[in-house]
């Protein structure tokens, strides 16, 4: 029999969690704050309760995603006795500190507890390739994994509950960054060229696989952050930057005013002009933190 998942806040993304469940053929207890919101999923087979605890006595998991953190200690904190000995899963977005301040809230009422975050909007959960990432003790972690593995990929990051959303804004400022930079040079490649330029599909389609190329710098410069030491090879900084300032004109010459382009020069000629021109892309790292080496 699959186990039995209790699912608490019925928006958007936790509707999608309770539908994923269902779907997967879980026993799905569902309750929200506001009523009328489980009509969809009561027809499909789920459970409503009216009060969140008698919802978290239907059995061993509850997995918890609400508007914020101060609303998962309002709804949890009176629930001690109902808590005890049973699984939070607790999906709901915030920071490091509140994540470790949760799981300590789940250690009073006698529970187990992991924190996720979701990497995918709610039309992406149940599908195997989307990732929820998952911190908190391994063994709680292992005990439930097939369970979550209903809603897309389970990744555990540590036993640190606060991980999971250190790994998340982490994540947020690789696509940020990288979207960005799509859009910058689907607006360079747009300006340029015969007959108005390349539309964004034809660009993207050469980038998506160009991709696997940027891939393999960062596991060659991943080892690099971690030792300290920044061999530059046969790419160093002072390649970086004269090929940026290329980018940088190519934008100027062509209207394109993401910033970007100086944001990349200005970082690079600090660490060229510190004495590190021949070190590779990675040593970057220590210019961006705080105080960073010169």
């Amino acid at each position: 029999m699959r186990a039995k998942v209790t699912v608490l806040g019925l928006g958007p993304m936790g509707a999608a969690l309770a539908s994923a469940f269902l779907a997967a053929g879980h026993p799905t207890t569902v309750w929200n704050r506001t009523p009328g919101r489980a009509g969809a999923l009561i027809d499909r087979g789920a459970r409503e309760e009216s009060s969140a605890a008698a919802a978290v006595t239907a059995g061993p998991l509850v997995v918890i995603c609400l508007v914020s953190y101060d609303a998962v200690e309002e709804v949890l904190a009176p629930l001690s006795a109902q808590l005890r000995g049973r699984t939070i899963v607790n999906l709901t977005s915030g920071s490091p500190v509140q994540a470790r301040e949760a799981a300590a809230l789940a250690q009073r009422c006698g529970a187990d507890y992991l924190d996720g975050v979701i990497m995918t909007t709610p039309p992406g959960i149940g599908r195997p390739e989307s990732l929820l990432l998952h911190g908190g003790a391994p063994e709680v972690f292992a005990a439930h994994r097939d369970t979550l593995a209903a809603l897309g990929d389970p990744v555990h990051v540590g036993a640190d509950p606060a991980l999971s959303s250190v790994y998340d804004t982490a994540l947020l400022s690789q696509m940020w960054g990288t979207l960005t930079g799509w859009l910058h040079a689907v607006a360079l490649i747009g300006s340029d060229g015969p007959g108005g330029g390349v539309t964004a599909r034809e660009y993207t389609g050469i980038a998506d696989r160009w991709m696997g190329s940027v891939s393999a710098f960062m596991n060659a410069y991943a080892p690099h952050v971690d030792s300290g030491r920044y061999p530059g090879g046969d790419f160093t900084l002072d390649l970086h930057l004269r090929t940026m300032e290329v980018l940088s004109h190519a934008s100027e010459l062509r209207g394109v005013a993401s910033g970007l382009p100086q944001v990349f020069e200005e970082l690079t000629r600090r660490a060229v002009d510190a004495g590190h021109g021949d070190d590779s892309y990675a040593r970057l790292v220590e210019f961006m933190r705080v105080g960073g080496h010169v």
